[in-house]
This record gives structure tokens, C-alpha cells and sequence, in this order.
């Protein structure tokens, strides 16, 4: 019988109104044991709720909780899945983790392939380690959505990309999903000469028979860092490989249009950029279900700067309050701040050698507001990954540091958000604001990856 440690009570929940205590071991909801988290959401659904607990003392009772219809209990437990994390077995030739540097903090080498993660975190997985019973509790659960790395649909080349003899199984479970109508997203890492051209379409060809179940997929190029020594040889997409892709992915963008109302199929943003082609317009990401995987990035922040812009341009202080964006604040800060307090601020920021390009816009964008805020764009190279990759999101400290000491970096340096860790601020080489603010001796500003706050951050509210 698996035991889960009870590591805080929220006061004044039904748990802390019970009696039950931090240090205490939870053994058993409703007769049945906890394998997971999913487990305890389930059982503790119903307004009575029977919990088996051994005090610290190891004495164990039954409790017994009467709450409000799907109110939490209120305990947290040492493990956040109340269970161990279920890793990744396969060897993908495309694998980021496995061209990672020696060096870096330890969890930034843990392969995760959960579906418990998928769910909770929009973490994709690939189906490899999941049996049977694992599908009919996603079922049975109504765990949605499940979020696949696809890759292929050709049970012998995926088994051959993910170096796994059992990787050729997934067209199964994503029957079994789809027919019970379980909510999916997927992906596709394409790997130059082995999935893409005829095998693309083969695999976006079957995909949309899971449609509109199967809301979305994504088509994203691998990254190829410099520490590939002992992997397969993958060779760095072109621009025109980036255009025969987009020009396949608008195709079958117009056939699930007629078939299913959505654009389903996706290519993300760096295809668009490689390529030399405009940025969709916003009604076709179907409401960006993509976007943590780059697809439609470079689309919402135009528009939601763009949005931001014309909504300060137009306030003449006639009330406190407008649509700012997609939410609504109050403006009086942001418009003094433009008009009559920070006249001829000067502000700086970085990003990938990527998306340098799309900072033309945000420039232009500002001469509606004031011609006489400045904003210094630096685009930094990855020399810690290596030159092909040129995302922002995986840019180091000692790569920013290395390429803005002595350059004038204005009034403040703007850091995006995508650069740090989730929950803390520090870099990939762990590097922490606060030290590369004290290397370059300029103030910096963490700026969410949205349109309003990168607004805001640049005229200094």
C-alpha cells in the first residue's frame, strides 16, 4: 500500500477543520488506496469523504469529512503528483536534453515522459512506457488534454526516430483516445530527410482522421546544438526547405478548414522567419492552442502591442479606465508616463538572432506614442548551445553578459521572462538577474512575454 505524507494543511479547510495534522501519513480515501494525485481529486469529489490516517505516533483512524461538492480537502503532500515522476526511455535522434552541455543543474537533465505531466503541465509525451490501464484511467479520468509527440505515424520510421521498438504502437492509443473522445494536441519535431516531404504528409494525411478530437498540431524543426558528438548526423533546415514546409502546411490548413471549421495543423513561428514569409494573422491559430511551442508567438505579441499602442495613443485622459489589450487597467500611469514624466527614455533589450527582425515593428510602433523613446535592441548569439540555435528562450547569462558589457545599454535593461526559470530568475548556466545586473551596473526588468507588459517595461510604469 503506497503512503503519502501530509506536508501542509490550508487553514480553515475541511482537512484542518477535521483535526488532521502536518506530519501525518494519508493511507487510504474511501477504502481505496492513492496511487496518485488523480486518484485523490477522484475520490474526494463527493461531499463525504472517509480518509484513513496514521498519526505520527503510528496510530492510525478513520476521519470522516463532510464538505461542499468538488471542494478541495485541503492537504498538500511532499511529492506534487504524490508519486514518483515516470522518465522517458527512448533515445530520439532529435532529443535537446541529449545535446545539452555537461555542467548544468541536474534537472535540466531529467527526461519526463508522463502522462500525469501532460495534463497537469501541457508537457508532451510519446505514449512509449504507457500500458493499457494507463489509457482506460485516462478515460475513465477524463483526463484531457493529452498532449502526443507524434513525429511520424510510420510505425517503422518512429521506431527508428525514437530508437524504441515499441514506439510503432501509438496509432492504437490515439484510436482509443479519439474514440472516447478524449481532447488531444500534438507535435511534430522534423528532422531534415527523415520525417519531412512525402513522410510529413503521410503523417498529417493520418492525423487528421483523429480531427476535430485531435484539435491541433504542430510542426516544428529540431535544434541542433554544438554537442552532438555520438548522435546521428542531422543536417540544419534552409530557407527553401522552410517554405515547401509552409506551403504543405497551407494546404492541409485549407482541408481541415472545409472538413472540421479549424485550421488544425500548425507550423511554428521559426518557419515563418526562416523562410522570409509574413506571420499569419491571428484567426489562424485557432486561438493559439500551439503557442507554447512557438506557434503564433510572434502574431500575439504584434497584436497585443499593437492593441496597447492605440489604446494610449487614443486616451486624452477623458476617464480612468480602458480596454487595455485584453484585460483592462487603468491608464492615467501609463499615458503620464509616456507624456509628460519619461521624455527621452532610453531602454535596452535582447533577444535570439531569430526574432531581432520583429523588433522593426515594435519600434515603428512606438513613433505613434512618442518619437523620443528609444529602444535598443541587441541581438545576442548562442554560443553556449551553439550558432543554431537562435530562440530567446534558450539564451544564457554569460552569453548576455559576455555580448552587452560596454555597450550602451540606456536607462534599463529589459530581460524577457522566457529566459529564466519558471519559478526562479535565474539563467540555463544559472546565472541570476541580480548578478548580471550588478556585472553590467544597469537596472533590469524581468518583462512577461506580452505585448502589455513589454509596453509598459519600455516607457517605465
Amino acid at each position: 500500500m503506497k503512503e503519502h505524507r501530509i506536508a501542509d494543511i490550508i487553514k480553515k479547510s475541511p482537512a484542518d477543520r477535521a483535526g488532521i495534522k502536518t506530519g501525518e501519513i494519508l493511507l487510504e480515501i474511501n477504502s481505496k488506496e492513492i496511487r496518485d494525485i488523480f486518484d485523490y481529486h477522484y475520490l474526494t469529489e463527493d461531499v463525504t469523504v472517509e480518509l484513513k490516517i496514521r498519526s505520527s505516533e503510528g496510530e492510525v483512524r478513520t476521519v470522516l469529512i463532510t464538505k461542499d461538492e468538488d471542494e478541495d480537502l485541503g492537504l498538500c503532500f511532499a511529492e506534487s503528483l504524490m508519486d514518483s515522476y515516470k522518465s522517458c526511455f527512448n533515445k530520439c535522434m532529435f532529443c535537446f536534453i541529449d545535446q545539452d552541455p555537461p555542467g548544468m543543474r541536474e534537472t535540466i537533465y531529467f527526461k519526463d515522459d508522463d502522462s500525469r505531466l501532460s495534463f497537469l503541465q501541457g508537457n508532451y509525451i510519446t505514449m512509449t512506457n504507457m500500458q493499457e490501464a494507463d489509457i482506460e484511467r485516462i478515460i475513465e479520468y477524463k483526463l484531457a488534454p493529452i498532449n502526443i509527440s507524434v513525429h511520424t505515424t510510420n510505425p517503422d520510421l518512429r521506431c527508428k526516430m525514437l530508437n524504441n521498438r515499441f514506439a510503432g504502437n501509438l496509432s492504437g492509443y490515439m484510436k482509443r483516445l479519439f474514440e472516447a473522445g478524449i481532447p488531444m494536441n500534438a507535435q511534430i519535431v522534423l528532422c531534415k530527410d527523415i520525417n519531412d516531404g512525402k513522410e510529413l504528409e503521410r503523417t498529417i494525411t493520418d492525423l487528421m482522421e483523429y480531427a476535430p478530437v485531435l484539435g491541433s498540431v504542430s510542426v516544428v524543426p529540431v535544434g541542433l546544438t554544438k554537442y552532438r558528438d555520438g548522435l546521428c548526423h542531422l543536417d540544419p533546415f534552409l530557407k527553401e526547405d522552410a517554405v515547401q514546409v509552409i506551403e504543405m502546411i497551407h494546404k492541409f490548413q485549407k482541408l481541415a478548414l472545409s472538413r472540421y471549421g479549424i485550421h488544425f495543423i500548425h507550423a511554428s513561428d521559426e518557419w515563418y522567419i526562416n523562410a522570409d514569409m509574413d506571420i499569419p494573422e491571428e484567426i489562424s491559430y485557432d486561438g493559439y492552442p500551439q503557442i507554447e511551442n512557438g506557434v503564433g508567438m510572434t502574431r500575439r505579441l504584434y497584436d497585443e502591442f499593437h492593441d496597447a499602442v492605440e489604446e494610449v495613443a487614443a486616451y486624452k485622459g477623458r476617464s480612468k479606465e480602458l480596454r487595455f489589450g485584453k484585460g483592462r487597467t487603468r491608464l492615467d500611469s501609463v499615458y503620464h508616463a509616456i507624456l509628460k514624466k519619461n521624455k527621452g527614455r532610453r531602454v535596452s533589450t535582447i533577444c535570439g538572432t531569430l526574432s531581432y527582425g520583429n523588433h522593426s515593428f515594435i519600434q515603428s510602433e512606438l513613433k505613434k506614442i512618442r518619437n523620443d523613446i528609444e529602444l535598443l535592441v541587441y541581438p545576442i548569439e548562442n554560443d553556449f548551445f551553439g550558432p543554431l540555435i537562435t530562440v530567446t528562450g534558450l539564451l544564457t547569462g554569460r552569453d548576455i553578459l559576455r555580448q552587452l558589457s560596454g555597450r550602451d545599454l540606456g536607462d534599463a535593461l529589459l530581460i524577457p521572462s522566457d529566459c529564466l526559470k519558471a519559478d526562479e530568475d535565474i539563467f540555463l548556466d544559472d546565472m541570476s538577474i541580480l548578478e548580471l545586473q550588478k556585472a553590467l551596473q544597469v537596472k533590469t526588468i524581468i518583462v512577461k512575454s506580452n505585448g502589455i507588459d513589454y509596453l509598459r517595461s519600455i516607457v517605465g510604469v
